[in-house]
């Protein structure tokens, strides 16, 4: 599209605009953040629509139809081979059409819209023992447009299908805006339908015509992939329509949704899907994890385990077993892997009895043993099933963890090939890559014939984007010499549509360019994907053998090579898109606005776009980077959530320190980053501030003037700071041989708000028998870093590092009250720190209190009869920077030292204060509703007697603001809890 092209057309954008119920969205911010989605490809969009209604839909189709413009379908946005992007005005269904419309128990059947989550319908169907069986390793976030575009399989299609056998019908609007519904026909129905005189009627004479031709017929019979290869989705499945009633006297009933499915959104806008379901797997399950020396080994393993009735059978090589030590969530789950295996193979046996089970997995063993092929094959039961289960489905995510430019790409890891013939064209594949000095990696569905097989490149560098090409186009060869289909689950996209000629032959790629030609004249949906199609090595997401941009930074990035590559980390996996009901804290402003630009994957995918594409001299300097980093709350879940390991909490504090450079430092800003120093100041006034911050004029006042939130309190102030009371206290309870000798960080928040609960930890340790040792030092820094004012933050670091360096160690660790305060050493100071290896010393002994505790319970130096042995029932809430830094069961085990003390994690995201983000007046509303997800209704359920319990600051606040009910801190239990 030309310049004066796109002129005279935004106008008519803005027309379009006024006229939808919906949105639609043309500023660069939006743009920039649409022109990529999981792939290797990047294409800046006219416009992104959130359509509410068909209406709106038809709308766009018409307004496509006058401009010549296209509509590029997208739901969760995570498509591997670049289905999702174009240049026309991507329409986004995953904000609006996410209803479940009916659903019919008896007939197993539900209709949905296609932004509904596949999770989500299975946890509405689950109390009706009926589920949706294909399974994603994105089932968490992907949606059922997405999944009926690309026809998705998952870990579990060797037991229950994939996509396109589950299919009833669509509805749908075609390219002239008319609304069709696809489902069965007899022959009598269908014969009804070639009869009328309307585009669907051409659909319907198109292909039955041309589907009645014995040429065409031999062609498709020919050419497709072998019918025994389950997974397969190259091209259009012209293969599935013959095989009906309506060319054979046996089959299924004509169905065109079986066509749309697979689709790519290239020849209709599904509105609404009906689906089959099954019933809910077996009670009991098993996961048997066979451990291979060799990938040879493991897939020779396949079809001996295949002759078993398995629910899945999936496997991992040791690139993605390596990169999982190195994620903070998958090192957890790391715990049943023995050795060092090559490839794992996980074979999964369910039953309704544990009798049948158990016989089931001793022939499985039996089988194993009898082959000789694995070194060991354990079993796995419950939590560890689905540990292991987790670790797999990682594996994409886990991908984008390579440190540097060179990464796993997409290109040909969607291959499938009938079982009988995946050894030898593994051995052919493996032999291939050697070829080019490639280590591949192989991971995913063995058991389907089908493994995510990626080579590892520099798609920056003109030499691998030519390897690009080329490796594509020898493996597209080999997969079909043995009558394989290139693209098993993920789709044809950019990537593979140029080999679907090579794949299907030159007859029936004329018949898919005729069938896309009659459903879609003017070609305005999703073109360049499967006809037409681009070229697979252009419009990637790097600009290649550019000289790469080289950004600078305060905080320190080295562990990515800088921050630019720190940004790149994010592949577009879209796990932050995931939704409060399938856990985590993972990313609580997409939570609360279901806006991709709240998205942990917006905030690293635009500060890539803008470090890479900006002509400003500070090239952080941009509004669409201040919206975009706005509602990041810096929970720092991404740092342990996403599987990239994306740390956009220290992205957001470098984008703010280097905004501000250009643009100065607001009031409240600043009130908010040195707020510590002013608590100092006022304290010897508490009273009088107090006052003033219950008052209505007065607390109206000083809000107002802030830019405070009028319905968020105030937090009192303390009378005494606690260093002054710790002073003449002493340690009061110590006897004359105490266990340990501990340094207390009195952190800002503790010292001159929360003093009681700093008192309690002080009078917990020494009357435990610990002396605590004081070292007067600066406040954490945390607020200064949460502001983005990093040379400040720098100097506190620097102090307390140089003041603890040479007395923190194994015997005498640093312990710390509140989490965002005492984690910042193992977190934000290793980005700050002038002297590196001294502030690594410190992290490997600071501890959260609860976290120490529980290292003192292990080592039998703190016991249960210590405690009293009242009962108490309690329920906890875990600091975000906990759950991304160490984890929630210190402070549980903690809790349940007393012997009658029942404590249960209550499985909360983030609370949704995050330090002064909730009291920012615009931020308020989104505070409360993230609050209200999992936390406010998990409070407000609680008996009377029932004791919620919160270590973060900012959490007890917003449980107070959010529930009215008071939370305490695990130490003022564990103190109460004393005999």
């Amino acid at each position: 599209m030309n310049d004066q092209y796109l002129f005279s057309l935004k106008k008519h954008l803005i027309r379009l605009s006024r006229d939808l119920d919906g949105e639609l969205l043309y500023d660069e911010l939006v743009k920039r953040l649409y022109a990529t989605d999981a792939s290797v490809y990047r294409i800046i969009p006219l416009a992104v629509a959130f359509p509410k209604h068909s209406d709106d839909l038809k709308k766009l189709i018409l307004f496509a139809q006058q401009y010549s413009c296209s509509l590029i379908p997208r739901t969760a946005g995570t498509s591997l081979a670049g289905q999702c992007v174009g240049e026309g005005i991507v329409v986004d269904f995953s904000k609006y059409f996410t209803d479940i419309i009916s659903f019919d128990k008896e007939k197993a059947l539900v209709t949905v819209q296609p932004g509904v989550v596949r999770d989500q319908l299975n946890n509405f169907l689950k109390p009706h023992q009926l589920f949706f069986g294909p399974n994603t390793s994105t089932s968490n976030r992907c949606m059922m447009g997405g999944m009926v575009g690309n026809n998705s399989s998952g870990t579990t299609s060797i037991k229950y299908g994939v996509t396109r056998d589950k299919i009833v019908s669509v509805k749908a609007l075609l390219s002239d805006g008319s609304e069709v519904n696809f489902e069965e026909l007899n022959n009598d129905t269908l014969n009804q339908k070639l009869k009328k005189d309307d585009l669907e009627a051409a659909i319907y004479k198109t292909l039955y015509k041309r589907l009645s031709d014995p040429s065409i017929q031999n062609a498709i019979v020919e050419n497709y992939p072998k019918p025994s290869i389950h997974r397969r989705n190259t091209g259009y499945a012209l293969d599935v329509l013959l095989q009906s009633t309506a060319f054979e006297n046996i089959g299924q009933a004509f169905n065109i949704s079986k066509l749309i499915c697979g689709s790519e959104g290239t020849l209709a806008l599904v509105t609404e899907i009906t689906l089959l379901l099954d019933s809910l797997p077996p009670e009991h399950s098993a996961l048997i994890a066979a451990h291979f020396d060799s990938i040879e080994s493991c897939l020779n393993a396949v079809q001996p385990a295949m002759n078993h009735d398995l629910f899945q059978c999936e496997m991992m090589d040791d690139t993605i077993l390596d990169l999982t030590k190195h994620n903070k969530s998958q090192a957890a789950n790391r715990s049943f892997i023995q050795g060092h295996p090559k490839a794992l193979l996980m074979c999964e046996l369910r039953s309704d009895s544990i009798e049948d089970l158990n016989e089931q997995v001793e022939r499985l063993n039996k089988t194993f043993k009898d082959t000789g092929l694995a070194y060991c094959y354990p079993v796995l039961y419950g939590d560890d099933i689905v540990k292991a289960v987790e670790l797999r489905k990682a594996g994409l995510g886990l991908l984008g963890n390579m440190i540097g430019d060179k990464k796993a790409v997409a290109c040909i890891e969607d291959t499938a090939v009938a079982l009988e013939d995946l050894s030898d064209y593994i051995a052919e594949f493996t032999s291939l890559m050697n070829s080019y000095n490639q280590n591949a990696v192989y991971y995913a569905h063995a058991g389907a014939g089908e493994l995510h097989l990626r080579p590892i490149l520099n798609l920056k560098h003109g030499e691998d984007v030519s390897l690009f090409r080329s490796i594509t186009s020898d493996v597209a060869r080999l997969v079909k010499k043995y009558k394989g289909s290139l693209s098993g689950e993920h789709g044809d996209g950019i990537v593979r549509s140029e080999f679907i000629p090579l794949m299907l032959g030159k007859t029936n790629f004329e018949l898919i360019e005729e069938v896309k030609s009659v459903f879609d004249p003017s070609n305005i949906f999703n073109p360049g994907k499967i006809t037409e199609p681009r070229p697979m090595d252009k419009n990637l997401r790097y600009e290649i053998d550019r000289k790469e941009p080289q950004p600078t930074s305060f905080l320190n990035f080295e562990n990515t090579m800088g921050i630019l590559r720190e940004a790149e980390k994010c592949n577009g996996s879209g796990d932050c898109r995931k939704l409060p009901e399938f856990g985590g804290t993972m990313c609580p402003s997409y939570r609360a606005t279901k806006n991709e630009k709240d998205s942990t994957r917006a905030r690293a995918n635009a500060l890539r776009e803008f470090l890479t594409h900006s002509n400003e001299e500070n090239k952080y300097d941009h509004e669409e980077l201040k919206e975009v980093f706005d509602l990041c709350l810096s929970c720092k879940a991404c740092s342990s959530e996403c599987p990239s390991s994306v740390d956009v909490a220290a992205l957001k504090a470098e984008f703010q320190y280097q905004y501000q450079r250009s643009n100065g430092i607001s009031l409240r800003t600043k009130a908010f980053a040195f707020n510590t120093a002013l608590n100092k100041r006022l304290i010897p006034f508490s009273g009088i501030v107090n006052w003033t911050y219950k008052n209505g004029a007065t607390s109206y006042l000083l809000k107002k003037i802030l830019g405070i939130a009028p319905r968020r309190s105030f937090p009192n102030l303390s009378n005494e700071s606690l260093s002054n009371w710790f002073q003449k206290y002493n340690n009061e309870y110590i006897g004359d041989n105490p266990i340990k000798t501990v340094y207390l960080f009195i952190d800002e928040f503790t010292n001159y708000l929360d003093t009681d609960i700093g008192k309690d930890a002080i009078v917990l340790l020494t009357r435990l028998n610990y002396k605590i040792a004081y070292l007067p030092h600066e406040e954490s820094g945390r607020a200064m870093i949460s502001q983005g004012l990093l040379k400040e933050a720098k100097k506190v670091v620097d102090k307390n590092v140089d003041l603890f360096k040479d007395k923190i160690s194994e015997k005498t660790p640093l312990i710390g009250i509140e989490p965002s305060a005492i984690l910042g050493f193992k977190d934000d100071y290793l980005r700050l720190a002038t002297d590196l290896d001294a502030a690594k010393n410190i992290a490997d002994h600071c501890y959260l209190i609860e976290e120490f505790i529980q290292n003192e319970i292990k080592a039998g130096h703190i016991k249960a009869h210590q405690f009293t042995e009242e009962k108490k029932t309690i329920k906890f809430h875990g600091h975000c920077h906990q759950k991304a830094l160490i984890n929630q069961k210190c402070s549980f085990d903690a809790l349940n030292l007393p012997k009658n003390y029942r404590v249960t994690l209550i499985p909360s995201g983030c609370c949704g204060m995050a330090g002064s983000f909730g009291y920012e007046k615009e931020k308020y509303n989104i505070s409360m509703t993230i609050g209200g997800h999992t936390l406010f209704p998990a409070v407000n359920k609680a008996s009377k007697d029932t004791i919620i319990v919160a270590n973060g600051t900012s959490c007890r606040h917003q449980i107070l603001d959010g529930t009215g009910r008071a939370a305490k801190h695990p130490v003022t239990i564990l103190k109460e809890a004393l005999i």
